[in-house]
């Protein structure tokens, strides 16, 4: 008779950058992570994750984890390492970067991070401290949702919007922009709770997705042009007399300035810009305004246009004018982690910094690696990110981390495409392997996070490795000896009312604890007091006009488009959107046999007309080109994208197609205006048969 298999049963959150932040229950047998699942005593994880995250055994103990501190011994980007010790990679290190100080400076040393783990701890504290104690470059962290952000920021002057767990109250829902059978899945199970209630659901992208399809109405507009259709929505909403008279008077600023201006915007010029039909730009419209309580939930595809900012300023308005906030099921949704009044400065330390060091902007790593100098960057240290394969203009950042002259260390927990140009890698813990905290961007849980496994390897988490590096480096400041307890703590230590009672014992206990939000779900902006300088939503803003922007809602075309540069478009017709894939989170997962069986192959789907115009049939090979380089994907050829209009699938690792499969080969690393967002999908391209 053979044993019982018995299990641990615990608990974590996931750590990727995926709004869900789910809650989950591992299996644990004899040390090793066996089974991951979700919650089902969470709000919104309700007890399912999506299918990256159930193979997560095969991410730490695949073929590809980095087990100990590595030394280059090969060329860079051959990925020929030899083994050495932590003391041996620390010392190194230390004596790089104060070779570096000495003749360069700290600001020839360029920290690169992003939301390879979105945990408080090991995202941007301990990290932070040392490089601002270094007095090294500042990163401008803009890559995803920078000018999203700030343009929402214009309008309400708040860096949050409504409770998820609003959607099933709502009767109207828009999806603006998102995908969410790729990610933020656990947002349907809400709207079908509300379509049960006979809620209307209407799906607004220019991909036909299978969530599209799902929808009452689906608007599938061409790319870049949000703003123009949102506009168009507002001239029907007030030619019509369908806004809302008393909320506009009572909570709004600039309502007659923004009256003047949707004159530019009937339907019918807006139909010509957009795509979508005259009826169906007037039935939405009618449809938002009249059915109560809306909720209109906006993702992160239309903000990464060269008019991104300006273009959720825009959208973002709708609500003010309709009346929808304040409502249960009622708001708006791009972001919700300005929701989280974590002591950041106290985790981060800026006090430490000595006089003001330069900030480099991520999204350019293409340009500050080759053309950058005074100084030139001379050692760059790359954790929570993959820019050899996630940054734009990805020929140009290559021809970078190619440099003899500049050292690199990166910190990761797999062999990605940028360990391949690493001087020294170290092996870093995964989520399961050390403490840390966690909050959403989307729902309003705070979580812990307690090792469930020992660490795998030599492995070790950021905290810890900067901990060890303040200590090689001498620093004898206290703050870098604080252990992991220490910063929750301090991250916990605020005055403001939403963290009152959230302490490191209750969350041990508890696991995770909902925001102390004064009504539940949490309406926002019940009092229509915003955080703005008028105090209302402002349809015009001084703030815009005075750093030099159009003060209200507008359409501007895209830099690369036929409004924009019409010569460019006769040379590259194709608008082609760099979206997320559904079995890659950006770049993790990337690696996983799992996945990359799931994904097949990299693929660009193709309107039928513009294929047959080109030769291109179903599954073909094709070139993918524009000045900035190529990429070789496979076609798909049917109507889920608009004539003119293509879509592709991001983070494919180089190393792992065996051709040149990833996007960022031919996308620009120009920088989006508002808040210096990338561009990824501003991306004019040719398409050949090969």
């Amino acid at each position: 008779m053979e044993p019982v298999t018995t299990y641990e049963i615990k608990t974590t959150a996931c750590p990727h950058d995926c709004p869900d932040t789910c809650a989950l229950v591992v299996h644990v047998q004899d040390g090793k992570l066996v089974k991951v699942t979700g919650d089902a005593h969470h709000a919104t994880t309700r007890g399912f994750i999506c299918a990256k995250v159930r193979y997560y055994p095969e991410r730490i103990y695949g073929p590809d984890r980095i087990l100990t501190p590595l030394r280059r011994v090969g060329k860079k980007g051959e990925g020929k390492f030899e083994r050495i010790s932590w003391d041996e990679a620390l010392r190194h290190i230390a004596d790089k970067f104060k070779e570096i100080l000495a003749v360069y400076g700290g600001e020839a040393i360029l920290p690169y991070s992003y939301a390879g783990t979105e945990g408080v701890l090991n995202n941007a504290s301990m990290d932070r401290r040392f490089f601002h104690k270094l007095g090294t470059c500042l990163l401008a962290r803009t890559i995803c949702s920078a000018a999203g952000k700030m343009g929402y920021v214009y309008t309400t002057g708040a860096t949050y919007g409504s409770d998820p767990e609003n959607i099933p109250y709502a009767r109207l829902i828009i999806g603006w922009g998102t995908n969410s059978s790729s990610q933020n899945i656990h947002i349907l199970p809400l709207i079908k709770e509300a379509r049960a209630k006979g809620a209307i659901y209407i799906h607004i992208n220019p991909h036909r997705s299978d969530v599209a399809e799902k929808a009452d109405y689906f608007l599938q507009i061409r790319p870049g042009t949000d703003a123009a259709l949102a506009l168009g929505m507002m001239h029907v909403i007030v030619k019509e007399g369908l806004y809302d008279a008393d909320y506009v008077a009572r909570f709004t600023y600039g309502f007659d300035k923004l009256k003047e201006r949707l004159e530019a915007y009937p339907p019918e010029r807006v139909s010509e810009i957009t795509g979508i039909s005259v009826p169906d730009i007037q039935n939405v419209a009618r449809l938002y305004a009249r059915i109560k309580p809306s909720f209109l939930r906006v993702g992160w595809g239309f903000q990464r246009h060269s008019n991104g900012g300006m273009t959720m300023r825009t959208v973002s308005c709708l609500p003010g004018l309709v009346g929808a906030w304040g409502q249960l099921g009622g708001g708006f949704l791009y972001s919700n982690g300005g929701l989280f009044p974590l002591n950041t400065q106290a985790l981060e330390r800026p006090d430490l910094m000595t006089g003001t060091p330069r900030t480099l902007n991520m999204v350019e790593l293409a340009k500050i690696l080759t053309e950058l100098n005074n100084p030139p960057i001379k050692a760059m240290y790359v954790y929570n990110c993959n820019p050899a394969v996630v940054a734009p203009n990805q020929n140009k950042v290559i021809q970078g981390l190619l440099r003899e002259d500049l050292f690199t260390v990166v910190h990761e927990q797999v062999f990605t495409d940028t360990v391949d140009y690493a001087d020294i890698v170290l092996p870093a813990t995964t989520s399961f392997e050390h403490l840390d905290l966690y909050r959403s961007y989307w729902h309003l849980y705070l979580q812990l996070g307690e090792p469930v496994i020992p660490p795998v390897g030599e492995s070790k988490s950021n905290v810890e490795v900067f901990r060890l590096l303040a200590q090689a480096m001498g620093f004898e400041d206290p703050c870098f000896r604080d252990t992991e307890e220490d910063l929750i703590r301090q991250a916990l230590d605020s005055s403001h009312p939403f963290l009152k009672g959230i302490t490191l014992e209750r969350l041990r206990q508890e696991k995770r604890v909902r925001l102390n939000t004064p009504t539940y779900p949490f309406i926002a902006f019940a009092d229509g007091k915003f955080p703005t300088p008028s105090g209302k939503i402002e349809f015009y803003s001084e703030r815009m006009k005075q750093a030099g922007f159009d003060p209200l809602p507008a359409y501007i075309p895209e830099t690369e488009s036929a409004e924009g540069s019409l010569e460019l478009h006769r040379k590259y017709p194709i608008s082609l959107i760099n979206a997320g894939a559904k079995y890659f989170v950006n770049s993790s997962f990337g690696n996983l046999k799992s996945m990359l069986a799931k994904e097949k192959r990299p693929v660009i789907e193709l309107h039928y007309e513009d294929a047959k115009a080109r030769g291109i049939s179903e599954g073909d090979r094709v070139r993918v080109y524009n000045d900035r380089g190529e990429c070789f994907l496979y076609a798909r050829v049917g109507e889920t994208v608009p004539k003119g209009s293509a879509i592709s699938f991001k983070s494919w690792w180089n190393k792992k197609t065996g051709f040149n499969g990833n996007l960022n080969r031919i996308t620009s690393h120009e920088l989006e205006p508002l808040g210096g967002g990338a561009v990824f999908y501003t991306n004019l391209v040719e398409v050949e048969k090969i």
